[in-house]
């Protein structure tokens, strides 16, 4: 065997090792995080529930701001993809907001119930949302990076709602973002009763009085004339046929 190949062969492993020990960070991370919340969340009590070393924690992430960021842009990439692959593309504008809300307040509420808390209290500290496009740098000082990964977590929203747009179903009058503010600002409204006055909702109900209560505002005004054109025109053509 030749002598080159043995230090690639000795590295696999090793990454591999590393490769698990951040994710096994991130899995407690969150964990104490969610439970903590990030001013009372410690990298030592992070490192000794893996059973490692605090300067361990500190080989892979530069400190507690670094690893809670990476905890949150993790959990937005979980809900990123469950939107990405069931959003139906098929549908109309206002089916996917629908989908869009639904999927949202169930990820917030029923499987991240901790973690919501965590990203709306520190939003709070920043005078911003961090359901919504963060505007101060600040407070925890997660300052531009966390900014950008607003950005990303709202792109899905903005990517529908441009969409809508280009269909002729969302107004082209008001900018986009103010209609991702529209939409995520009584979201974010209906998770703090939710956590901080313990009230329990029903998502499927709330997801469609949500939608049924926005759409009128994001609905282009002729969008509904051009409905029934169109609809007329379907009939029109299988009556022909």
């Amino acid at each position: 065997m030749p002598a080159q190949a043995l230090p690639a062969q000795r590295r696999a492993p090793l990454r591999a090792k590393s490769e698990q020990r951040v994710r096994d960070i991130l899995r407690v991370g969150r964990e104490v995080f969610t439970e903590r919340g990030y001013e009372r969340a410690t990298t030592t009590e992070i490192a000794q529930r893996l059973g490692v070393s605090e300067a361990t924690v500190f080989t892979y992430f530069r400190g507690k701001r670094e690893l809670c960021m990476r905890v949150i842009a993790d959990w937005y990439d979980e809900i990123i993809a469950v939107i990405e692959s069931g959003l139906p593309r098929e549908a109309g504008t206002r089916e996917q907001l629908q989908f869009v809300v639904h999927t949202h307040l169930r990820l917030f509420l029923i499987q991240g119930t901790g973690l919501c808390e965590l990203v709306l209290s520190e939003g709070r500290k920043r005078d911003s949302s961090m359901i919504g496009e963060g505007r101060a740098a600040g407070g925890t000082g997660f300052g531009e990076a966390f900014v950008e990964l607003q950005r990303r977590y709202t792109r899905p929203l903005m990517e529908l709602l441009s969409r809508g747009q280009a269909r002729g179903e969302v107004r082209r009058d008001i900018p986009l973002r103010l209609l991702r503010s529209l939409v995520f600002g009584p979201m974010e409204h209906m998770l703090w009763e939710v956590i901080i006055a313990g009230r329990q909702i029903d998502v499927d109900q709330a997801s469609r009085d949500l939608v049924a209560l926005l759409w009128p505002a994001l609905q282009a005004p002729d969008a509904e004339l051009q409905r029934l054109r169109q609809m007329r025109e379907r009939v029109e053509a299988a009556l022909r046929v």
